[in-house]
């Protein structure tokens, strides 16, 4: 499985996880269609928070830090919240639409 973006083919593991991240806008909107997600701003705002964490540490939070940071700039956000802007998992699922490799893990540090 993998991904073709902008006549680019994106390799992927056997869950469809980018094998190198990618950080372009054109990599979300793909993986989000591929995923059925309807990007918000709400999206971006947590895919832009787990591409910073990626950046920064080199991997992706947990659920519970993810929404610990989250909180940081979405004060009301909480489990429901992040559950239901991405469905399958938030932790997993906001770092593959986010165009980023598989968390460690269950979902990162």
């Amino acid at each position: 499985m993998g991904y073709t973006v902008a006549g680019n083919e994106l390799e992927t593991d056997a869950e469809g996880y980018l094998l190198e991240p990618d950080y372009s806008e054109e990599v979300v909107k793909v993986i989000a269609a591929a995923e059925g997600i309807e990007l918000t701003p709400r999206h971006w705002d947590v895919i832009n928070y787990m591409r910073d964490q990626y950046r920064e540490n080199g991997h992706t939070p947990n659920f519970r830090n993810m929404l610990k940071g989250i909180n940081e700039f979405w004060p009301e956000a909480d489990s429901k919240a992040l559950y239901d802007l991405f469905p399958i998992g938030p932790a997993k699922q906001a770092a593959k639409v986010a165009g980023l490799t598989q968390p460690l893990g269950k979902g990162g540090y």
